[in-house]
């Protein structure tokens, strides 16, 4: 499995008053979607994401999000070292993701841009 980079997962308060700070920091410009009721804006190594507590409470069980080549080559890979795969495959606005439990408990997003 090809894992092309990690993204780091922060809760704001206020996504619009965040996104400025962020976008300077890596001399970007955010990508911005909504999902389940949360707004979420991606810049660079960054996934900034607001919204309704109940939502965010789930979204906080989740230590970072991964970059693979391919999200299907990525669940063979954990089903096969263990992990338990809580869910996905499914699409994405950007891709395809899936959520997994590795065997320390620890849980992992894991995403591709394949559509």
């Amino acid at each position: 499995m090809d894992i092309l980079g990690a993204t780091l997962r922060i809760c704001v308060d206020d996504l619009d008053r965040a996104v400025p700070f962020y976008e300077r920091l890596v001399g970007g410009t955010a990508l911005r979607f909504e999902r389940g009721g949360v707004q979420v804006a991606a810049v660079g190594f960054f996934l900034l994401m607001s919204g309704p507590e109940a939502e965010l409470e789930v979204l906080r069980k989740v230590a970072a999000t991964i970059a693979v080549k391919d999200v299907d080559e990525a669940h063979r890979v954990l089903t096969e070292l263990g992990a338990h795969i809580i869910a996905g495959p499914v699409p994405t606005p950007v891709g395809r993701n899936l959520i997994a439990m590795h065997p320390d408990g620890t849980v992992y997003e894991y995403v591709d841009r394949n559509q």
